[in-house]
Formats: structure tokens, C-alpha cells, sequence
């Protein structure tokens, strides 16, 4: 919709990238003005002389409190601009703030900016009384509806014009596009709008720029304005460090938040509750529990209540840190303050007492704080399995029998202790009396009987155990789930290996990389690559990792079923998962290309290698050297040759014929005679072909460009020149 305005002149242009944004709502202007109505855009409005009948009683009484009584009711956005336009023109009617307050606030909410504009340009040019009010009443009104676009329009036409805009509804409209991440050149035009007008910024107003800065990954910047806020007045206060060490650890830059927290405490600047609550968390989840402590300390001293939170993440860390003391200190403190500590708070403690195979100090705890959940029992007799302490687990573990306070984790956990050390008749012993005290196994059971199985190398027990697992829709573990691939594969059993990882890829567990390169080279030795192909496929769909050799284990399958073509697919697949050829890899792809004779592709792949310092095996030469000779291309790999040549033994003597022979066909015979020097110094006498291609060369015409290369420095190298008139003398 265009509403046509006669022709306003503003004082400076307003960008136009300001994106529009279409929203209808209801807002409040001054509070002598009732909120707007929504407005209805489907009915027809009236045409002007609708207008003149409608309204001609009020010719020469309207007043703006009418129109504004007029236009609340009146929800089409045409007619409300009509009438607007109509009142405009009554000699004794003259507009009021109030009655441009409500038309722009119209156009604005539906997001006809450019009219919009043209109307606030407009009541500035009549100086209506309370104007300057008035647009600082439409920032407010627009802020609060998040018409964003439409409040920075009007507030460069607020600055523009000499108007002073309260500094706090600058920063309502700063946090607001700091809050809805709109774009940083918008946040950056409202300050510099604020910076020109003469408006000092407060620590708000530089704390929400610190904000967006950190929010485009610009940390230097931020941390300036940080630096350069006492020069504008400002201290920085608790607000400005929480944003500053949430930015630097979101960003991995953990030293720098420890200065920041460092000299937030030298200014000893005070901090609220949710300062605490959100910091501390953050110092926690990177461990570093000394700044944890530190700021805990200062909260204690602020006389500050801690919550729950606060408490959860600094005992976990400093168990983890293994820092007991102060953790079991914050445990007591907690619970003096009449809160009821979870579970898992003194599972934190109790593996840190284990990782110091402190058991007994352990299980005293447990007592001592009258513990009675299964979870930190579990993570004691979890600890004694950990530690390889079987007797010390088994005793625990009667206890909690008798204390009745054990689970299948804790049944589980012994089971699955002498499964892996080879003792599965011992195992159903302890499954027997689990059973009978109406404990029924679940897949964590079932998973330690088949490692207890494969350890015992009975794959054909441990496959029926998987197929009960398929049969209840369970899954295995992960540990046990490599134990059985890998048993059925060293077993030979490769079809059932390929099975148990089908169903198990099929509920999106993952294999184990060494485990799935075991499969892959066992399948492709089959011959079956195409059920290989297929099975990568599935690895992606479960998330498990394809290393190297899963994918030269299919290329060489593929290698030796002549379908040199496909490897190139696999190349792609495994390029694009980010693995990288080693030697093994590049000789495949080398014969593979020979065998489709791509002698560009040869020379390029094989140089490439050759420059990342791999050193093929002699067979992938030898066939590189025929192909590239058949073509005459053996010029393209001097450089490659050369290095092999003087770095190791790979080139034998019929290799060094062939290149000899090759190079002095397509024209190289300095090059070649190179290499016929080498081939001496080796003690190697070149064969009979060699020789009749040598004599040839000697007895020519003239000589060609390559042969006064050679002459150049043939008095360096006597070998060649003696050779070579030994022969021509013969």
C-alpha cells in the first residue's frame, strides 16, 4: 500500500537497508492516549465524497480528541490515513502530537516504513507542541513491540533534528537488537546515532556493544571498549564481567576470562546473585575450580545466598579435581542450609575417592552421611571393578544384599567382572542367584555374557545370546559389540560378523573403527566388495568412523575384480570423509589408473605421492614404468624418478633399462644418460637394447637441444663419455 504525501524534506537521508518487517499489534502512546485497535485491512474504504457526508457536521468543530476517538475505532489503514489527510484540511483543525502519534503508530505496526517516515518528517516540520515527546513515546512503543526497524527510523530522525533522547530508551532499543541478534551494523548505527547527537553512553549502552561484539566473534574489539570505558566515563560493573568471561570461555579463551575475573576482583566491583549463578557454572565446565572457589568465596562474603545450582557444579568439579576435602566442606555447608542434596552429588564425591583408591574412606563417607541410594553404592562397587579389587567388590556387593539396596547395575557389574576375565561358569552362577532373587537380566546382562563367550572364543554361544538381545529389540554395548565382531571374524565367520553389525548399524550404534576395518578387509577378502560398498553406507547411517584401511580394504577389492573405475568412486567417498592416502592407497590407485591407462592421471597421482615423501613398493613401478612407456610419457615423472633414484632402492636394473630406453625414444637423452650413469655407479650393465639405443645416439646427426644440455657438463660426468666412445669404437 503507497499513501501519496507532498514532498518532505529531511535533514539527512535515513539508510535504507533497514529491513521492513510486517506485524500488526496494539501498543500504548502517552498515557492520555487509548491503546489502537487492530487494524482490519480487508474492508473497502470510503471514497472522498464518503468522506466530505460523513464528516460535514464537524467542519468547524472537530477537535483532535475527536479524531483521535475516530481514528481508535477505525481499523482499515487507508481510511485512517483519509481521514488523517481530510482533517488536515479544515481551516480551524490543526494537528496535534497526539493525533500524529496515532497515525504513525499505525503505519508503523504495519510496517509501511516509508510512510511512516514521511509523517514523522512531517510533524516535525508543522513543530507541533510535544513533539520531541511524542517520537520518543514511538521508539518506547515500538521497542516494546519488537518493531525494531521502524524504531531506528525514527530515532535517527530524533537525532537529526537536535532532539535529546533519554539514554535509557537508547539502550532499550540497543538491548532489544542485541537480544533478537539482528545484524551488527544496525546496533552499530544506533550508538554512533547516540555518539552524534551528544548522548553520553552508560555501562549499559557499551555493555550491550560489548555484546554484539562478542556475538561477531570481533574479541579484540570487545575487550578495547572494555579497556576504553573509564575514558568514557563509565567502571565497568558485574553485567560488563559476566558478559566478558561468558564471550571469552564460549570462544576457548580460558586465560583471558581468569585476567578478566582478575581484575573484576582488583576493583573489587560487587556483583548480584545471577553474576554468581551464571559464572561460576561457566569456570566449573572448563575445570578450573580454583576460580570456581574464588568466586564462591566472594559470594559468602557479599552475604549472598547460594542455590542449588551453584553448589551442584562446584562439588562436581572439584571432585573431579579430586579436591574432596573442599567438596565434602560444600556438601555439609549445603545441607546446613536445608538443602536436600541429590544422588548424584555424592557419586561425584565417591569416584573421586575412588580414582585415589581410597575405598575404605570411601564406604565411611557413605555411612557417615547416612547414603542410602543404589547410585553411590554402584559407584563404589563400580570403583572396586575399576581398581581390578574383585574380592573388595564382591564383599561391598554383599552388603548392599543385605542392605537391600542393589539394582541390575549392581548385579551387572560383578557378572560382567568375570565374563572378562574368562570366568563365565562363575558368571551364571552369580546370573542364577540374580534370577532367584527377582532380578530379571536385561541387555547390560546379556551384553557381558557374549564378551564372557568371546573371550572363551565361543562365537556360536555368543551369536545365540545376540540373536535373544535382536529377539527382545535390545542392543548390545558398545564393548561388547566390537568383542563379537571381532571373534566372529577371527573365527572366519565373516557372513555373521556383517550380520550382528547390520542390526546394530540399524539402531544408529556405532562400531568401533578398528572393529569395522576387521569386517571390511575380512568381506572384501570374499570377494564380496559389493556388500562392502554397502556396509560403508550403513557406517555412515550409525555414525561409525571409516578409517584408511576400510577403504583400501574395498579398493583392493575391487582392484582385483578388474573394476578399476569404481575405485575412483570409493577415492571421492573417502576423500570427502576426511581421510587422507598413505603409501598402500596411492599404489592402488596407481595400478588401478595403469590398467585404464590415464597416463596423465598416473603422472600427476604418482608425482604427488612421490613429492609427500611415500615411497611406492616396486611392483606399483614396474607397472607405472610400462604404462607411461607404451605412451611415451615417461618424461612427465623425471622429476619423481630422479628422487627415487637418489633416496632409495626401489629402482632395479630392468627398471633403469626401461627408463633409459623410454626417455631416449621420446627425445630426453641427457636424462637418460643420467640415469645410465647411476645405473653404473650401482654396478649395472645396461642391457642389449640399451646398448644398440646408446651406440645410435652416438653415431647421429646433430645433435638436438637435449644433447647439447648434456654436452654442457658431459666433462663432469666421465662415466657417460666414456661409455659412450667405448661403445662407438666397437
Amino acid at each position: 500500500m503507497a499513501v501519496k504525501l507532498s514532498s518532505l524534506t529531511l535533514s539527512r537521508g535515513i539508510p535504507k537497508w533497514v529491513p521492513l518487517i510486517a506485524c500488526i499489534s496494539s501498543i500504548s502512546c502517552l498515557n492520555r492516549i487509548p491503546a489502537v485497535p487492530e487494524i482490519d485491512q480487508t474492508k473497502t474504504p470510503p471514497n472522498d465524497d464518503e468522506f466530505d457526508l460523513r464528516f460535514q457536521s464537524w467542519r468547524n468543530r472537530l477537535m483532535p480528541d475527536d479524531l483521535i476517538r475516530v481514528l481508535d475505532t477505525t481499523h482499515d489503514l487507508n481510511s485512517a490515513i483519509k481521514l488523517f489527510r481530510w482533517a488536515s484540511r479544515q481551516k480551524r483543525f490543526r494537528h496535534t502530537a497526539d493525533t500524529y502519534f496515532r497515525v504513525i503508530l499505525k503505519l508503523g505496526m504495519a510496517g509501511e516504513i516509508e510512510d511512516m517516515e514521511a509523517f514523522c518528517c512531517e510533524m516535525v516540520r508543522e513543530k507541533c507542541p510535544g513533539g520531541e515527546e511524542a517520537l520518543i513515546a514511538l521508539i518506547s512503543s515500538f521497542v516494546k513491540h519488537r518493531r525494531l526497524s521502524e524504531a531506528i527510523r525514527v530515532l535517527v530522525i530524533v537525532t537529526s533534528n537536535g532532539y535529546k533522547l533519554p539514554i535509557t530508551e537508547c539502550n532499550c532499543l540497543l538491548g532489544a537488537l542485541v537480544v533478537d541478534k539482528r545484524e551488527f551494523r544496525e546496533i552499530l548505527l544506533v550508538y554512533k546515532e547516540v555518539v552524534k547527537a551528544g548522548i553520553l553512553p552508560n555501562v549499559d549502552t557499551l555493555n550491550y556493544l560489548i555484546e554484539a561484539l562478542f556475538e561477531i566473534n570481533w574479541v579484540d574489539s570487545a575487550l578495547d571498549q572494555y579497556r576504553r570505558m573509564p575514558r568514557k566515563g563509565c567502571s565497568p560493573n558485574s553485567k560488563t564481567f559476566e558478559i566478558l568471561i561468558t564471550g571469552l570461555i564460549a570462544r576457548n579463551l580460558v586465560e583471558k576470562s581468569v585476567v578478566v575475573l582478575g581484575e573484576m576482583i582488583e576493583l573489587e566491583c560487587e556483583a548480584d546473585l545471577s553474576f554468581y549463578s551464571c559464572v561460576i557454572p561457566l569456570f566449573c565446565s572448563v575445570h578450573k575450580a580454583e576460580e570456581g572457589m574464588r568466586l564462591f568465596r566472594r559470594l559468602r562474603a557479599s552475604k549472598l545466598v547460594p542455590d542449588l545450582l551453584i553448589y551442584r557444579v562446584l562439588i562436581q568439579c572439584l571432585s573431579e579435581g579430586l579436591w574432596l576435602g573442599d567438596a565434602i566442606n560444600l556438601l555439609e555447608e549445603m545441607i546446613g542450609r536445608g538443602l536436600t542434596p541429590e544422588d548424584d552429588l555424592f557419586v561425584y564425591i565417591i569416584k573421586g575417592f575412588c580414582k585415589l583408591g581410597k575405598f575404605n574412606e570411601a564406604e565411611i563417607f557413605l555411612e557417615d552421611k547416612c547414603v542410602f541410594g543404589t547410585d553411590p553404592h554402584n559407584a563404589l562397587l563400580e570403583g572396586y571393578y575399576t581398581f581390578g579389587d574383585f574380592h573388595g567388590a564382591k564383599v561391598f556387593f554383599e552388603k548392599m544384599f543385605d542392605r537391600n539396596i542393589i539394582n541390575n547395575f549392581s548385579w551387572n557389574i560383578l557378572v560382567r567382572w568375570l565374563c572378562e576375565n574368562a570366568c563365565t561358569s562363575k558368571a551364571f552362577e552369580l546370573l542364577s542367584r540374580m534370577i532367584i532373587s527377582s532380578f530379571i537380566p536385561d541387555s547390560a546382562t546379556y551384553s557381558a555374557l557374549v564378551i564372557g563367550y568371546c573371550k572363551l572364543s565361543k562365537c556360536k554361544n555368543g551369536l545365540e545370546l545376540f540373536h535373544q538381545v535382536c529377539s527382545k529389540n535390545w542392543v548390545l554395548d558398545s564393548a561388547s559389540y566390537s568383542e563379537l565382531v571381532e571373534t566372529l571374524c577371527q573365527m572366519e565367520k565373516i557372513q555373521e560378523a556383517a550380520e550382528v553389525f547390520c542390526y546394530m548399524s540399524s539402531n544408529r550404534c556405532s562400531l568401533k573403527s578398528s572393529s569395522f576395518n576387521m569386517l571390511m578387509k575380512g568381506i572384501c577378502l570374499t570377494g564380496k566388495v559389493d556388500e562392502a560398498i554397502r556396509l560403508l553406507a550403513l557406517a555412515y547411517y550409525s555414525g561409525t568412523s571409516c578409517s584408511n584401511a576400510s577403504y583400501k580394504a574395498v579398493m583392493l577389492g575391487l582392484s582385483k575384480l578388474g573394476k578399476h573405475g569404481d575405485i575412483l568412486v570409493v577415492l571421492a567417498k573417502m576423500l570427502v570423509g576426511g581421510c587422507t592416502l598413505d603409501v598402500e592407497a596411492y599404489c592402488v590407485l596407481v595400478r588401478s589408473m595403469c590398467a585404464l591407462s590415464w597416463t596423465e592421471d598416473i603422472a600427476q597421482l604418482f608425482n604427488l605421492m612421490v613429492s609427500e615423501g611415500l615411497a611406492p613398493d616396486s611392483e606399483t613401478v614396474a607397472n607405472l614404468l610400462l604404462c607411461l612407456s607404451k605412451h611415451y610419457q615417461l618424461h612427465m615423472i623425471l622429476a619423481a624418478v630422479g628422487r627415487l633414484a637418489s633416496d632409495g632402492e626401489i629402482l632395479n636394473s630392468s627398471m633403469y633399462n626401461l627408463l633409459i630406453n623410454g626417455l631416449l625414444k621420446e627425445g630426453y637423452k641427457s636424462k637418460a644418460c643420467q640415469l645410465l650413469d647411476i645405473m653404473l655407479e650401482k654396478g649395472w650393465v645396461p642391457d642389449a637394447s640399451t646398448h644398440g639405443l646408446l651406440i645410435g645416439s652416438s653415431v647421429s646427426g646433430l645433435p638436438d637441444e637435449e644433447t647439447l644440455a648434456y654436452g654442457n657438463f658431459s666433462e663432469q660426468d666421465k662415466i657417460g663419455n666414456i661409455l659412450a666412445e667405448g661403445l662407438g669404437e666397437t
